[in-house]
């Protein structure tokens, strides 16, 4: 099969033809039909995943169909559509028996701790517990654009976020998780405030959802988002990852409000300091949010097919391998809005 491999962190990636993959006996092949390209798999790439042995083909964020199975995989059969959260669990473990795959203490995440879907075909372990079965009015392009930041900003607003109609809600961050997390708020009922410093990345928080936008190159953004909300948001989270935005996500809140991480914050940006006087002072929640269990599925994947959530608005490009290997190291540029996602994987070596 092709994939996009790097030989080292940091530098390019290249084509190349690789041995296919076969099925344990828990897991399967899936023939990748499109994968999103991620602010993740760039992190991975500059080596600030200790998960990551190289060589490595990145992609997390697959739908495709299943080539092959395992012979103790229950529940899947070739030819069926599906898709994978990108934080799978083993369905063991103390973590997985509470529900929460998506921190299993034996996790599988392809594209990290294996090789991911940057190829044509991918292996995913613990099948049976993590693969979705994918709607057939949901087409794979779509589907992978769910992968890592949607389906992360379904959980850090539903479930982590709690987020209810008539709320205030601030996104830090109007990429590809922060523009899902403005849908989905807007979609629950909630006012939604979006920031980012990309004017283009704003107006397309405006198209998706968002009651206001701030660009904090230019405004105040803390004082304008209490003096909107009338005190402060109830939700924040940072989608961005940095210690600017954390801080000032928490900052944003009013009392009692929750701020969610998901914005990874890794290399320079890790272990910020926080105004941890005004969690105490205004008794804030300081919430993670970690992917999503495949058992959670159902009710997103019913908003889609209803049209309450349109992910495929988010969707700016859909790129080859190969271009996808030079796209990828230039991620951190912040040049691009929206999500790209890979659905051509017949490239010339």
């Amino acid at each position: 099969m092709k994939a996009a491999v790097y030989e080292q962190f940091q530098q390019p990636l290249a084509i190349q033809t690789v041995p296919d993959p076969t099925p344990d006996p828990d897991g399967v092949v899936i023939e990748v039909k499109a994968n999103g390209i991620c602010r993740s798999d760039w992190h991975g790439w500059m080596g600030h995943d200790p998960d990551i042995h190289l060589p490595h083909v990145p992609g997390h964020e697959l739908a495709g169909v299943v080539a092959a199975v395992g012979r103790d995989v229950q529940l899947w059969r070739p030819g069926d559509r599906v898709t994978v959260p990108f934080a799978c669990g083993c369905g063991r473990c103390p973590q997985c028996q509470s529900g929460n795959q998506q921190i299993c203490d034996n996790y599988f995440q392809p594209g990290f701790t294996a090789w991911g879907a940057f190829a044509q075909y991918v292996h995913v372990k613990y099948a049976d517990v993590n693969l979705v079965c994918l709607p057939e009015s949901i087409g794979f392009v779509e589907a992978a654009s769910l992968g890592c930041r949607f389906i992360t900003a379904f959980r850090g607003m539903a479930a982590q976020g709690r987020v209810s109609a008539g709320e205030w809600v601030a996104v830090y961050g109007c990429g590809g998780v922060g523009l899902s997390a403005i849908m989905i708020a807007a979609a629950l009922g909630a006012n939604v405030i979006g920031v980012d410093i990309n004017e283009a990345a704003l107006e397309m928080a405006r198209n998706v959802g968002a009651t206001a936008v701030f660009n904090p190159s230019q405004t105040d953004v803390v004082s304008a988002i209490h003096d909107l909300s009338c005190g402060g948001a109830h939700v924040s989270m940072d989608a961005l990852g940095s210690r600017e935005t954390c801080a000032n996500s928490i900052r944003s809140l009013r009392k009692r409000g929750r701020h969610v991480q998901v914005g990874l914050l890794a290399g320079p940006e890790a272990d910020p300091p926080l105004p941890m006087s005004l969690v105490i002072s205004r008794e804030l929640e300081i919430l993670g949010s970690h992917g999503m269990q495949a058992h959670e599925y159902g009710r997103l994947l019913d908003m889609i097919s209803a049209g309450t959530l349109r992910p495929r608005q988010l969707i700016r490009q859909t790129v080859s391998l190969s271009e996808a290997a030079d796209f990828l190291p230039r991620m951190n540029q912040f040049n691009h809005v929206g999500v790209t996602v890979i659905d051509r994987f017949d490239d010339h070596i």
